[in-house]
């Protein structure tokens, strides 16, 4: 059904859409290329929210160079969209444009999308095909995907241990366990993200930022602190330059209103969601989140606790986690699990990735299913 030119053609676009990444949230990382005679006349990939898509940034890109795309073949990492939301349709783009192919690798799973892309264009005459790469073209939008399909983010667990798995000494020293290099590829994922996840133990304990720093990045990811009892200092780093979200549960209602008004003043969003057992209900947090800031992959950064809970509610997509070349013993772990009965019982993963990062190792899991 496709040829080799095409598969080649099609990876170029698929490594246009990477470069989207820290770009486009909420919108989906695509890329395209367009062909005429066998050669590449145009490329581009989606810019920020109220720009360009990645198919009109092609068709500049072929016009720029004094091309004419009539007649051509477009190659694009997801179906176009067909509706007018920040930016018109790309859809109508193509169509004016009079190019006599499209070939997609995965279709657009957006409800206002969904196939009528695809069948606009066949009814201007244009043939479609879909399909190829469409498996590289998914995990380029892990994130998309699952909030469109199931109204939750992707939810990727950022961990840097030791060996042994200890993420932070008895005294909760944990700055720092992993090198540089390791540190500032974890500023390339926080980029990525529509949230940074946290805990109030981790801000009491560390007072971090989790900012994007040294990251070409047009925007700071929502950082969020599941704080079930209100205990976040008001002079904590993260309630500072960016946008901040506090989740609580049933804090003291007398406390809750004299916090409230200084969080206000400082520009921090609260927001209350209690489950039974008096704590922040994960889940309700995590679906709030992608309905309500449109919010695609959640980056988190907490301690064992925070960890744990993630994992046995069964809202952690991916693990990533820098591994230092040392050994420290005693410790917190990478989450509190335990214990467990049995070997049964157990929470596997399959590894991705693996990657050296100076002296440190990046390893990528994805929850087995």
């Amino acid at each position: 059904m496709f040829t080799d030119l095409d598969h080649e053609f099609m990876a170029i676009a698929l490594e246009q859409a990477k470069l989207a990444r820290w770009i486009s949230q909420p919108n989906p990382r695509v890329g395209c290329v367009i062909v005429s005679n066998g050669k590449i006349i145009g490329k581009g990939f989606t810019q920020i929210p109220g720009q360009a898509h990645a198919e009109i940034e092609a068709l500049r890109d072929a016009q720029l160079g004094g091309k004419d795309v009539t007649g051509s073949t477009v190659y694009v990492t997801l179906e176009p969209c067909c509706h007018s939301g920040r930016t018109p349709p790309c859809t109508t783009a193509l169509i004016k444009a009079k190019v006599s192919r499209v070939i997609i690798a995965a279709p657009d799973p957006n409800p206002l999308v969904a196939g009528q892309g695809v069948k606009l264009l066949e009814e201007a005459g244009i043939e479609v095909k879909s399909g190829l790469l469409a498996r590289e073209s998914v995990a380029i939008n892990p994130g998309f995907f699952k909030r469109m399909l199931s109204g939750m983010p992707w939810v990727r667990l950022k961990i840097a241990s030791s060996i042994d798995g200890i993420t932070a000494l008895p005294n909760g020293q944990s700055q720092w366990i992993t090198g540089p290099i390791a540190r500032q590829d974890g500023h390339l994922w926080r980029a990525q993200a529509g949230a940074i996840l946290t805990g109030a133990g981790t801000v009491k304990e560390d007072n971090p930022q989790l900012t994007v720093r040294n990251v070409d990045s047009p925007h700071q990811p929502l950082r969020v602190i599941v704080d079930s009892h209100l205990e976040t200092p008001l002079q904590s780093h993260i309630l500072t330059n960016g946008r901040t979200l506090i989740v609580c549960a049933r804090p003291e209602e007398k406390h809750l209103q004299s916090i409230k008004k200084s969080l206000t003043s400082m520009g921090v969003e609260l927001l209350q969601l209690p489950n039974p057992q008096g704590k922040v209900d994960l889940s309700a947090l995590l679906k709030h989140l992608a309905t309500s800031y449109e919010i695609n992959e959640i980056h988190v950064e907490a301690g064992f606790k925070l960890n744990g809970s993630l994992i046995r509610e069964d809202l952690v997509d991916e693990l990533l986690i820098y591994q230092a070349p040392t050994l420290l013993g005693t410790g917190a772990g990478i989450s509190n699990l335990g214990p467990l009965h049995s070997l049964g019982d157990r929470f596997d993963w399959q590894l991705v990735e693996h990657t050296s990062l100076g002296e440190d190792l990046r390893l990528r899991f994805l929850r087995k299913i």
